[in-house]
């Protein structure tokens, strides 16, 4: 297996991890208590972390911090929960596929990468290819649920294409960086979850477990993986693995759930898949482009990165 072909994998393992969300919070978890698993999700996760790496940011990853934070975790999550709430869940998850769309637009803008029609009709299909697996005829919509879906891809997408801009300080691993998002992100959604949601409900030994998978495999690996696989891939590669989740919902809740998988979700599975696996493809470059390629020492991103923050150090923003 090549080096880049096990990034890949590792960094899929994280979508694929978020899809049991829903089988494990409908089967182990209190109802009606989405902010408050968010909570349990982000704020543990990051603690624990801390505690590990035993590294605090500094400068001016304080703030640098705290927005990635806010985008991947703490806006993420209750936009996230607000549109599972007022839409159908395959509504839900249909607006919730276009992120792949705004990480192109976001990469453009903000990591000089123009935009190709191979990665536009890439997200595209794996969009359709997920709305065939999720969509029920006769799904209603709401505004609310439908703005609040697609802030919720934006917010994630906006994170993704940070993330990947702003790299990691100089001395400081993927893992602490992780920590420092999802202990910002727990902050944010402590207050709207106390807010909305009140006391804690009480815990019995079945929700604990879901909690602790929740966060620990659902949230501290797997973040720790998907930042790991931004700052090795491409963010629109990054982002297409996305609906590995979707197909993950659907295939356990055939396993777990007994739920029914017909032909058009089979179709759609094997659509939305193949677009994943596209995505991962390099696409062929001409000999004059490769030696131009050769010929930077690092990627227009990259440059843009020196020119914003000279203190990184280029392996800790390598696109």
């Amino acid at each position: 297996m090549s080096r880049k072909a096990a990034v890949v994998a590792l960094t899929a393992l994280a979508p694929i991890s978020w899809g049991s969300t829903y089988f494990v919070t409908t089967e182990f978890l209190p109802p009606d208590r989405p902010l408050f698993t968010g909570l349990m999700r982000a704020l543990p996760a990051g603690l624990l972390l801390l505690a590990l790496t035993r590294k605090l940011p500094q400068g001016a990853w304080w703030w640098k911090s705290a927005v990635l934070g806010a985008l991947n975790i703490g806006a993420f999550f209750p936009l996230l929960f607000l549109a599972a709430y007022r839409l159908p869940g395959g509504v839900a998850a249909v607006v919730g596929s276009v992120g792949p769309l705004f990480v192109v637009g976001l990469a453009a803008l903000l990591l000089g990468d123009r935009p190709t029609v191979r990665s536009l009709l890439t997200a595209v299909a794996a969009a359709f290819g997920v709305s065939l697996v999720v969509l029920k005829a006769g799904a209603a919509l709401d505004l609310i649920g439908v703005l609040a879906g697609l802030l919720s891809a934006l917010s994630m997408s906006a994170g993704t294409v940070l993330t990947k801009r702003w790299g990691r300080p100089e001395g400081v691993g993927a893992l602490a960086l992780t920590g420092w998002q999802l202990t910002a992100g727990g902050l944010v959604i402590l207050p709207i979850a106390a807010l909305v949601e009140g006391a804690p409900p009480a815990l019995d030994s079945t929700n604990l477990l879901g909690y602790a998978y929740l966060a620990l495999g659902n949230t501290a690996i797997s973040y720790f993986l998907w930042f790991r696989g931004i700052e090795r891939l491409s963010a629109s590669s990054v982002t297409l693995l996305g609906p590995l989740s979707p197909i993950t919902a659907a295939v356990v809740g055939w396993v777990a759930l007994g739920q029914a998988l017909g032909p058009v979700q089979l179709a759609g599975m094997a659509i939305a898949f193949g677009a994943t696996l596209f995505a991962q493809l390099s696409p062929r470059t001409t000999p004059g482009a490769q030696g131009a390629k050769k010929a930077g020492s690092f990627s227009s991103a990259e440059r843009m990165d020196r020119k914003v923050s000279m203190d990184l150090e280029v392996s800790a923003v390598r696109r």
